[in-house]
């Protein structure tokens, strides 16, 4: 065995697979601390505008944290295989694990898990990221892979998306994973101008940016899906064939892209048929206006001095 920065081939020591990825983390704390913030100062917000104003800033937010979490995750299309193996080159050792492949926007993850975890000596349970962004080299990665001496599974689902390999996986992924994310991105915009121009007179066009952010977002799930047009060449390991399919991070989008063209629908719809309801349900404010005025009474206030101007009339109508 030779030595890589250091260290000898295969890993001797545990390898231990990350549960989240520190991106996605982070997005999901800011969302949170801005939901926090919010329910820190509902209790100051009176009547019933107090469970109005919860489900509208709690929705939006998680609208707007979707969209963005989505971007960091590795479970658009996901698949795994429990089989019986080889584990490293040049020798006819296997061993039994569970080996399973989550495809991102941004890269795939590779996993290899040993049932049970403790064989040959060593602890097999590894996790690989191999990323393809923007100023990311997969091919470098893959051959840092291979210096580094990963296990056969790993190295054999990696080198089948390389971009010289044979199956096109690298070009398609990449390009549906591109789009994808590109539209997500607008998404998010019209999803910001959708809350500025809802929390303005304008609920009208607050609707059409929500039309757009759900149409926009239904767009990346049309790019991603874009790969099920193309054959995929089989992943075979060991005795076993690795499938795939469409994993929770594409699902939750869709459901995303719904729930926005639903609410702009709504919105859309109300502006037209009834305006007065719109406002009021938009700015609970309304409502208090409106009460006032109901009960209101009016104050007549005569200017003693109109008498000496003739026909000018100084009367002034106030409503309390």
């Amino acid at each position: 065995m030779t030595l890589w920065n250091g260290e000898l081939p295969f890993y001797p020591q545990p390898r231990h697979a990350p549960g989240i990825s520190v991106p996605l983390l982070i997005v999901i704390l800011v969302f949170l601390a801005l939901a926090a913030s919010f329910l820190l100062i509902l209790p100051g917000i009176r009547g019933h505008s107090r469970w109005f104003w919860l489900v509208r800033v709690l929705l939006s937010l998680f609208i707007g944290a979707e969209i963005v979490a989505v971007h960091f995750s590795a479970q658009w299309s996901v698949g795994g295989v429990s089989t019986n193996t080889s584990y490293k080159a040049f020798s006819a050792a296997r061993v039994r694990a569970h080996v399973g492949l989550h495809v991102g926007l941004e890269g795939i993850n590779i996993t290899l898990t040993g049932t049970p975890v403790q064989q040959l000596n060593e602890t097999i349970d590894y996790n690989e990221h191999f990323n393809w962004r923007v100023g990311e080299n997969y091919a470098a990665e893959y051959w840092e892979a291979l210096e580094k001496g990963l296990p056969d599974p790993v190295l054999y689902l990696a080198e089948k998306f390389t971009p010289s390999s044979p199956c096109g996986l690298y070009r398609q992924y990449r390009r549906a994973g591109h789009y994808a994310s590109a539209t997500l991105w607008v998404a998010f915009c019209f999803w910001l101008l959708s809350n500025g121009l809802l929390s303005m007179p304008v609920p009208l066009y607050g609707g059409l940016a929500l039309l757009t952010t759900g149409a926009f977002t239904l767009f990346s799930i049309f790019a991603f899906a874009s790969i099920s047009s193309v054959q995929l060449c089989p992943l075979r390991l060991g005795s076993s064939t690795l499938t795939t399919h469409y994993g929770a991070a594409f699902w939750v989008t869709l459901a995303t892209g719904i729930l926005c063209l639903l609410l702009g629908v709504a919105v859309v719809s109300l502006h037209y048929s009834w305006p007065s309801a719109l406002r009021t349900f938009l700015d609970q404010s309304v409502k208090d206006y409106g009460s006032q005025e109901k009960g209101s009474s009016l104050l007549i206030l005569n200017n003693p001095l109109h008498k000496q101007f003739g026909a000018l009339d100084l009367t002034t109508n106030t409503k309390l």
